[in-house]
C-alpha cells in the first residue's frame, strides 16, 4: 500500500501537468493579443505599419520552420507560394472587394498548389528537392509576364480595400489583421506540432526507414507537411497584398525566399518562437540596411547590405548557438537551501 500511493498520487500530478499544458498555447497567444493591441496605441503609424509587417512574415516563418525544421524538407519556393496568395487576393478583392473570403479564397489557392508540389517533392530528396523549389520560385514570377492582360505583368495589380471602420487609423487596422492571422497560425501549428502529426513529422525527419516500419506514411506526412506550409504562405502573401495594397512580381523575388529560409535557422528551426526572431529579424535587418544605404547615398547598395547583415548573423548565431537564437539558454541563479547563509 505504501508503494502504490505515490504512484497513483504521480500519476493524477501528471495528468494534471497534461492538461494545463493543452491550454498553454492558447493562453499564450491570448496574452501576445493583448500586447499587440496594447502596443498599437502607443506606437506611431511607422512602427505600426513594421509590426503589421512582423505578424504578416510570422505566418510564412511558422508555417516554413515546421516544414524545414521539423519534417526535414528544404524549400526555397516559398517567396513563390506568397506571389500566389497575393495575386489571389488582389484578383478577388478588384472583383467582389470582400476581404475576409478573400484571404480565405487565397490561402485554399495556394494550399492547392502547395499539395501539388508536395506530391513532387514526396519523391525528392536533398538538393533535388532544393532545386525543384527554386524552380517554382523562378517560374511564378514569369507568369506574370506570360499572361500579362490578367496580372498586368511587372506593373502588377492594385488591391481595392474599403477603409477602416470609424476613425481607426490605417496602420492599426493592419496591424490588428496580419497578427490576427499570425497568432491564429501559430496556435493551430502549436497544436498540430504536439499531437500525432508532429510526431510522425520527426519521425520521418530522423529516420524514414524507421517511420515506415511503425507504420507511419512517409509520403503522406511529406505532403501533408508541405500543404501545411503552403498554407501558411498562402496567408502572410494575402497579408502583405493588404499592407502594400498592391501586388507585383517585384515584391516576391528570389531573395525573398533565401531570406526567410536563413531567418528561421537563425531564429531556431523547428520552434515557433524561433519563427517570431526570424519575421523581427525580417524586418529590422532590411530597415538597418536601408538607413545605412540612405546616409551612404547608394540605392544599390540597399539590398546587398540586407544579404551581407543576414550572412553575418547567420555565421554568428551558428557559432554561437548551433540551434538557432532560440535555442540559447541564460543562466539561472542557484537557490539556497534552507539552512545555508
Amino acid at each position: 500500500m505504501t508503494i502504490v500511493e505515490p504512484v497513483a498520487t504521480r500519476t493524477k500530478n501528471q495528468q494534471k501537468s497534461s492538461q494545463i499544458n493543452k491550454f498553454v498555447p492558447l493562453l499564450v497567444v491570448i496574452a501576445g493579443a493583448i500586447i499587440v493591441v496594447a502596443l498599437t496605441y502607443t506606437l506611431p503609424p511607422f512602427r505600426n505599419y513594421q509590426l503589421a509587417t512582423i505578424g504578416a512574415y510570422l505566418c510564412v516563418t511558422a508555417g516554413l520552420t515546421v516544414l524545414t525544421g521539423l519534417n526535414g524538407q528544404l524549400s526555397l519556393g516559398h517567396g513563390a507560394l506568397m506571389a500566389t496568395g497575393a495575386y489571389t487576393l488582389a484578383l478577388w478583392q478588384n472583383r467582389f472587394d470582400l476581404l475576409l473570403p478573400g484571404i480565405i479564397l487565397a490561402v485554399l489557392v495556394t494550399t492547392a498548389v502547395g499539395g501539388v508540389i508536395g506530391l513532387a517533392a514526396a519523391r525528392l530528396r536533398g538538393p533535388y528537392l532544393a532545386g525543384l523549389t527554386l524552380a517554382v520560385a523562378v517560374v511564378v514570377p514569369s507568369i506574370t509576364s506570360t499572361f500579362d492582360q490578367t496580372f498586368n505583368s511587372d506593373q502588377g495589380l492594385p488591391v481595392a480595400l474599403d477603409p477602416p471602420p470609424g476613425v481607426i487609423p490605417v496602420e492599426q487596422w493592419q496591424v490588428w489583421i496580419c497578427w490576427a492571422g499570425a497568432l491564429v497560425t501559430v496556435l493551430v501549428l502549436a497544436y498540430l506540432v504536439r499531437g500525432r502529426f508532429g510526431r510522425d513529422l520527426r519521425a520521418v525527419r530522423d529516420d524514414e526507414t524507421a517511420a515506415k516500419l511503425a507504420g507511419v506514411g512517409v509520403a503522406r506526412t511529406q505532403v501533408l507537411a508541405f500543404v501545411v506550409s503552403a498554407a501558411c504562405a498562402g496567408l502572410a502573401g494575402a497579408l502583405f497584398a493588404v499592407l502594400a495594397q498592391s501586388v507585383s512580381p517585384g515584391a516576391f523575388p528570389l531573395s525573398l525566399s533565401l531570406f526567410l529560409v536563413m531567418a528561421i535557422v537563425i531564429g531556431g528551426l523547428g520552434r515557433l518562437t524561433g519563427a517570431l526572431i526570424g519575421a523581427f529579424l525580417l524586418v529590422v535587418l532590411p530597415s538597418v540596411a536601408q538607413s545605412i544605404a540612405e546616409d551612404a547615398g547608394s540605392q544599390h547598395l540597399e539590398g546587398n547590405l540586407a544579404l551581407t547583415f543576414f550572412g553575418i548573423v547567420l555565421v554568428l548565431v551558428m557559432l554561437a548557438a548551433p540551434g538557432g537564437l532560440a535555442s540559447l539558454k541564460f543562466p539561472r541563479k542557484p537557490r539556497k537551501q534552507k539552512g545555508q547563509e
